[in-house]
């Protein structure tokens, strides 16, 4: 792959986590119980939003694996243990964003039941649980494949 492809593709990753965290600080205050509410109000009295909070760290966690894992693509040095670990850590770490999800997901119908119209958020949810789980799938075939390679790699090194 071309340097300037996966310099490129690691500026979109870079942008798509400012646009994540810009999003999560901005979203809060236009949500119509907390039009007229402090900061104090927003931050610190809706557990959910502290969930969501504690929850986008596995989410950028990925990012940065993703990251990392471009830049040793960049490198030429994708066939590492250390590219190996890096999807690894992208499929667990979407492994838990599922399960944040199915939590949240729980939250809508035990909680918020009754109270709140909740179609939204549950079909909001079901969507990022589905790309997670794609996500995960990916990374866990990526890893195998690449386990293979650097398995082969190594015992071609060891040969010759």
């Amino acid at each position: 792959m071309k340097k300037s492809s996966t310099v490129f593709l690691q500026v979109v990753i870079v942008l798509i986590g400012i646009g994540a965290l810009a999003l999560m600080l901005w979203e809060p205050h236009l949500e119509g119980r907390n039009a007229h509410a402090t900061l104090f109000q927003i931050y610190f009295n809706d557990p959910f939003l502290a969930y969501a909070y504690i929850a986008s760290i596995v989410f950028f966690v990925a990012l940065y694996q993703a990251f990392k894992l471009l830049g040793y693509v960049g490198r030429s040095d994708v066939f590492s243990q250390r590219s190996v670990k890096a999807l690894r850590t992208i499929k667990y770490c979407a492994m838990s964003l599922v399960g944040f999800l199915v939590g949240a997901e729980a939250y809508f119908f035990i909680v918020q039941r009754g109270k709140d119209d909740i179609a939204g958020g549950v079909m909001m949810g079901l969507f990022l649980i589905f790309i997670s789980v794609v996500v995960a799938t990916a990374a866990a075939v990526f890893e195998r494949t690449l386990q293979s390679a650097v398995e082969l790699k190594s015992e071609n090194d060891l040969t010759v």
